[in-house]
């Protein structure tokens, strides 16, 4: 201490000393907070600790849980932000976009580039990644991950907790592993081309009902004489329901929440590829509208509709939607 700060302490009884030490402490630097894990490397090391080797009867075991850890992840990304959305953009006058859709698909994306570098990527929001041969992601021959990263966006932005993250690898133009995650019950449905769909690891089935008057539909339809079609449908079946989100409506047909799907237009491949897998690998019969197949991955945004029923109830259903009789009614009304 200096001989002027000793006199002005003197000054001034009661006011002890300045302590050197003390004063180097205070104006120390304190060291920086240690640097934040890297999602994607995090998600790659879960994957590794936890997944067991491929075998000839489960091919994309590895993929499997790849998949479902890095929706549990962006699941857990989305339930961080729930209700605190701060910013919503317009893709169309009834299609929206939040940051968090942007924050969940770059989590899942990234962590595909990490540990899948070869592979192909389709996502709702940043679009296409060649695979690293070059050739196309939306090409049939070879691999692709399908990612939609909040499928049922409008309810997340008004705090409807029915929302989903939606995984899938598509192999040579098939689906061939399919996660859609549910942050809000803590659910995952998953399934795979060689294995059975299942919900937090039990199998599944799709429903058993006898009668389509007992049925529960997801049920959106649109085109020329819906009004019409619609009367139809609701009087063969119990009630329809439209909840917002195709991915976890679908996954629900996988275990019979759903006794069936219906939606005639508008949608893309990233809302069906890995719901579509679970309830077909649940039991239920996919088409598309028209009976066809309902899965093409290089199917234009919105483009598309698809029907998913038990095997035994699917004819009915598609004639239904089509407004025309299938020929069992026709035979108990004549």
């Amino acid at each position: 201490m200096s001989a002027h700060d000793a006199d002005l302490r003197a000054d001034r009884p009661g006011v002890p000393p300045v302590d050197p030490a003390l004063c180097a402490r205070r104006v120390a630097v304190d060291p920086p907070p240690p640097a934040e894990p890297d999602p994607a490397v995090a998600v790659v090391a879960a994957v590794a600790a936890v997944a067991p080797p491929p075998s000839p009867s489960r091919r994309f075991v590895v993929e499997a849980t790849f998949a479902r850890e890095v929706a549990v992840r962006a699941g857990e990304l989305l339930m961080d932000h729930y209700e605190r959305v701060e910013r919503v953009d317009y893709k169309s006058a009834r299609d929206i976009v939040t940051e968090v859709d942007h924050l969940s698909e770059a989590l899942i994306v990234e962590a595909i580039r990490t540990a899948f570098p070869a592979d192909g990527i389709l996502a709702e929001e940043s679009g296409v990644v060649d695979r690293g041969d070059g050739s196309p992601a939306t090409a049939a021959g070879g691999r692709t991950w399908v990612v939609d990263p909040l499928d049922g966006t409008v309810n997340y932005a008004n705090g409807i907790p029915f929302f989903c993250v939606s995984v899938a690898l598509v192999v040579d133009g098939a689906p061939a592993v399919g996660v859609v995650h549910d942050p809000c019950r803590g659910e995952t449905f998953e399934a795979t081309c060689d294995g059975p769909a299942t919900l937090d690891g039990r199998p599944i089935r799709t429903s058993t009902k006898e009668r389509l008057s007992d049925f529960v539909v997801s049920l959106a339809l649109g085109g020329r004489g819906v009004a019409g079609r619609l009367r139809t449908i609701r009087r063969a079946i119990r009630i329809p329901r439209s909840m917002g989100s195709a991915a976890l409506s679908l996954a629900y047909v996988g275990n019979g929440r759903f006794d069936a799907f219906v939606q005639s237009s508008g949608l893309s491949v990233w809302d069906v590829a890995a719901a579509g897998l679970v309830a077909e690998r649940g039991g239920a019969r996919l088409t598309n509208p028209e009976g066809g197949p309902w899965f093409d991955l290089g199917a234009a945004p919105k483009s598309f509709g698809l029907i998913a029923a038990p095997p035994e109830h699917h004819a009915a259903i598609l004639d239904l939607v089509r407004g025309e009789p299938h020929p069992a009614r026709a035979a108990r009304t004549a």
